[in-house]
């Protein structure tokens, strides 16, 4: 029989148990209702299962149970979902060099020569992060300054959004990336000139160049990263994430973490394309693995590419860059035959798109194949970054959800004040809009783009306002959420993106007992305060899963 363990938990068994239920008791508890509004408990009781039996209010008789964890007064509320995230690529962001943190070309450089150093025994130097637009150039790095910092070996550096890589002479020697190389369908080499030399930069589907010769992680590399992603994630009180591009090595290693007993947090995944999808699922999505710990949900697909790399498709051209108008990535024919796939199995339909054209060209795809694929569909547009105030009222039809990034508003403001100029602004980042469209929200972080940290995320959503308290008053404050919604957007609206409603994501009888202990009260801090919750720590199935005070972040 499985005992459920916490720091507090008395040793002391009561008379006659039917089971060997634990009470949860002296919190102050926190959950959402059927309704959607706030329910506040004074205690749990949760079965041998790891469900949950019973929620105590005030007033109520305390049951006799097996065991008691005692939160001394602490806050409660339910673990939070993160849907959308790159599991795997947070563990191994981890294990690589990191330059999201600088803030200058000069500063990328001396970093990326010092991991290089200091890493003498491996052959390719990888990483990610950067960020042109954070650096005063403001421009696109090239080969030739990488060389300078590493001349010895090749090196692979995603930007920020990953939708741009940075790689040095030699990485585009291996590759055979030269002037002669056409770009592919959906990507860009940039050039030192018009049809020229390589500059050192690709974007979208021109990072395959370069990606194909890269060596593969091996799969104890995979199990190494999986594990430093659980420790991220549920560090900031992350329990369950939708995977979204989950390839089949990436799969098999949660199925061996789950084998072995180490699977802690809830991943709900969406393979890579209709190869991993098909690999993955076979006839279908999986069913739920390791008690509702695992299950493939369908296919991530893409649209287009990022705003940042000027790869989000847009209605028209770039502000800053008239000469374009993005990029992209899937043709509208490639994108129905590919949705028919996956929909023919019932797998979700899970796609990327950030500009407004690719926002509006999925849109209709979704509208033509509704009347063909019928039942509970629940079609999710990922991002929705860019969309026409025209198209947001077509979110409401079919049960489209939003799948969006909260943080991705307070980083890419400035950005996107440049890339679209001040008159296509009113559609950007529109979460109140969809909602009052009759769509369905849920938030996500896109780690490792930005920190798997949920409650920066509702801080930014509930105020528009980034960590700087910047702009005074939020941008485009009439996009903002309630409380209450924001709450409902990491946890039960998150669930239901992933038809996982009823199995986690409330905490409420017959759902799974994932929860929280915080340090203060998530419905009363101020955004800047609710920013700073600190997790004291996780339980997961009724299970503690991460102790702040005994556990440490991994990079702290």
């Amino acid at each position: 029989m499985r005992k459920l363990i916490g720091l507090a938990v008395s040793a002391s068994l009561v008379a006659s148990p039917a089971m060997a239920d634990t009470l949860v008791d002296n919190v102050i508890g926190v959950t959402l209702d059927a309704g959607g509004g706030i329910d506040n408990f004074s205690g749990l009781v949760i079965g041998d299962d790891g469900r949950i039996k019973t929620v105590l209010h005030r007033g109520d008789k305390k049951p006799k149970t097996s065991f008691r964890i005692d939160g001394k007064g602490q806050f409660i509320m339910p673990g939070l979902i993160d849907s959308h995230a790159h599991v795997m690529g947070v563990g191994i962001a981890a294990m690589t060099l990191d330059l999201s943190n600088t803030r200058s070309l000069a500063e990328a450089l001396a970093a990326i020569g010092a991991y290089a150093k200091a890493h003498p025994d491996r052959p390719w130097i990888l990483g990610r992060g950067w960020n042109q637009e954070l650096w005063p150039e403001k421009r696109f790095p090239t080969a030739a300054e990488l060389d300078a910092a590493v001349p010895d070996r090749p090196v692979w550096l995603d930007r920020v959004d990953g939708h741009a890589g940075w790689a040095n002479s030699r990485a585009l020697a291996i590759a055979a990336v030269t002037a002669a190389t056409k770009d592919p369908a959906g990507g860009k080499i940039e050039r030192m000139a018009a049809g020229g030399k390589p500059s050192g930069v690709l974007i979208d589907t021109a990072q395959e160049l370069v990606q194909q010769v890269v060596p593969a992680p091996r799969p104890e590399d995979l199990d190494f990263a999986f594990d430093l992603a659980q420790q991220i994630f549920l560090s900031y009180g992350v329990t369950a994430a939708a995977d979204m591009g989950t390839t089949t090595a990436e799969w098999q290693s949660f199925r061996r973490a789950g084998d072995a007993g180490t699977l802690k947090i809830r991943i709900m995944a969406y393979g890579g394309g209709t190869e991993h999808m098909v690999m993955i699922g076979g006839p279908g999505p999986s069913r739920w693995l390791y008690e509702d710990k695992l299950r493939l949900n369908g296919v991530k697909l893409y649209m287009d590419g990022a705003l940042g790399s000027r790869g989000a498709s847009l209605k028209a051209p770039y502000s800053d860059a008239p000469e374009t108008r993005g990029l992209r990535i899937t043709s509208d024919t490639q994108l129905r035959n590919l949705m028919s796939r996956a929909a023919l199995d019932k797998f979700q339909i899970a796609v990327h798109a950030i500009g407004d054209e690719a926002n509006a060209s999925l849109l209709s795809a979704i509208e033509e194949m509704s009347p063909t694929y019928i039942g509970d569909r629940r079609w999710r547009v990922e991002h929705a970054q860019i969309v026409d105030p025209a198209d947001i009222a077509r979110f409401g039809k079919f049960g489209i959800i939003a799948s969006m990034q909260p943080v991705h508003q307070t980083s890419d403001r400035l950005m996107a004040e440049k890339r679209l100029g001040p008159g296509r602004l009113a559609g950007a980042y529109a979460w109140r809009s969809m909602l009052a469209a009759g769509g369905k929200l849920a938030f996500g972080s896109d780690a490792p783009v930005e920190l798997p940290d949920p409650f920066a995320g509702l801080a930014a959503a509930i105020s528009r306002t980034g960590p700087d308290g910047e702009p005074a008053g939020g941008w485009m404050p009439q996009e903002s959420v309630t409380r209450e919604q924001a709450l409902a957007a990491y946890t039960a609206w998150g669930a239901y993106a992933g038809f996982a409603e009823g199995r986690f994501g409330r905490l409420v009888v017959g759902e799974r007992a994932d929860f929280l202990f915080v340090d203060r009260d998530i419905m009363l801090a101020s955004p800047s305060q609710l920013a700073k919750t600190v997790v004291n720590q996780v339980y997961v199935g009724g299970q503690l899963v991460w102790d702040t005070a005994r556990n440490k972040r991994p990079g702290q």
